[in-house]
């Protein structure tokens, strides 16, 4: 167990807090690109605890600034955009992607007084349908190419959950947590590759970029081989999957499931696509088609006919944050010790002044970032066929 103050540091992702300095060194998914439209340019957004606004400006540019306008605090969700940047509905005072106010139509042209007014503003990048913001000190790090937000001879698409009620620590540690596979998964049966039994061996594996994690299932019968399945958890906040369906099209389901931490006790969830075909295109640059998932129905019960929405309860019903001077880990839990301890490793590299783990400065090492996924209960073994059906 963790002692409250341990946990607090864990959780919290406010400005000044120690994990809300570390989650800042990493770029994070605002929106998906395809929800800023020509009607709808402007979106309110919330990450870490900060509440902004995500726009497309007419030259198609996009931007992420404070909401409340350093006039009179009136919300520029309601704003206007033209080719320079947003406008304020309340006095039309306009700001571009940078903060810079532009113009002040009340205030006398001599006075200069936009001069002196500095917005909130955070730089904004698209890959793979998703746009990304940086909280962080400048100089920005370069934002990722991972494989599936990078990769473009398939389809991709995104599934923009609805907002989750817990801390972005519960969905993270989940990723490390292989024994809830059989119990909370087991019987959903439309997926190939579910755990059928439990009577596995589990390691996690640091490596540049976070832990990778490796299972090992016994064979079926005496003599069959065992089989492996591997893949990351992408620090701070991003598990990379892959599945088989065989209910629809039997093909392969590459996804990353990015974690976004609202605030402290609310997470927003993009679970990225991308299936390879041979006659497919989807630009890295461009967008890509995305749906709204929720995940309770009607009458506010989870669908728990999901798998994704099978693990939202269990995050969930562990209250907004954890407690976790209450808990009592055993042997199964080593993945989630051993992530803690690498967040623990990393605030305290942040607070010293230094770079966390895997920071991407060099062009050259960012084209594709490729990940060695296996699974071999559907056919994928290793990265030489990780994009063969």
């Amino acid at each position: 167990m963790l002692t409250r103050e341990e946990n607090e540091t864990l959780t919290r992702v406010g400005r000044g807090t120690p994990a809300g300095e570390l989650l800042r060194r990493y770029w994070h998914p605002v929106a998906a690109a395809g929800e800023l439209t020509d009607e709808k340019a402007i979106r309110a957004v919330k990450i870490l605890g900060e509440e902004l606004v995500v726009y497309r400006d007419k030259k198609g540019r996009y931007g992420l600034v404070g909401e409340r306008c350093p006039h009179r605090s009136a919300s520029l969700a309601f704003g206007r955009v033209d080719d320079e940047g947003i406008r304020c509905p309340y006095h039309g005072w306009k700001y571009d992607a940078r903060g810079k106010c532009l113009e002040q139509p009340a205030e006398p042209p001599e006075r200069a007084y936009k001069d002196k007014i500095q917005h909130t503003a955070y730089p904004v990048e698209k890959l793979g349908g998703l746009l990304f913001a940086y909280l962080g000190p400048e100089p920005a790090p370069l934002l990722p190419r991972w494989d599936v937000l990078a990769w473009e001879n398939g389809k991709r698409w995104i599934e923009k959950h609805e907002i989750y009620r817990c801390n972005w620590l519960q969905p993270m540690e989940n990723s490390v947590d292989p024994s809830h596979l059989y119990w909370l998964h087991g019987d959903t049966a439309h997926l190939v590759g579910a755990v059928e039994r439990y009577e596995e061996e589990h390691e996690f594996l640091p490596f540049e970029f976070g832990i990778m994690k490796r299972r090992t299932t016994p064979g079926k019968k005496p003599g069959d081989s065992a089989q492996i399945d591997q893949h990351p958890l992408v620090f701070p906040n991003t598990l990379r999957h892959v599945f088989r369906t065989i209910k629809t099209d039997g093909l392969l389901r590459h996804n990353l499931q990015i974690r976004a931490p609202v605030d402290d006790t609310h997470t927003q969830i993009y679970v990225v696509y991308f299936t390879p075909t041979e006659t497919d295109f989807s630009p890295a640059d461009g967008e890509a088609p995305w749906e709204y998932f929720p995940i309770r129905d009607e009458k506010g019960e989870y669908r728990l006919e999901h798998v994704l929405v099978q693990d939202a309860m269990a995050w969930e019903t562990q209250g907004g944050i954890t407690d976790r001077t209450q808990e009592h880990l055993g042997v199964g839990d080593e993945g989630i010790i051993s992530f803690r301890k690498l967040l623990h490793e990393q605030i305290s590299i942040v607070r010293n002044g230094g770079e966390p783990l895997g920071i991407i400065r060099d062009p050259n090492k960012n084209r594709i970032i490729e990940f060695d996924v296996i699974n071999e209960r559907i056919g994928l073994y290793g990265s030489e066929r990780q994009k063969v059906a």
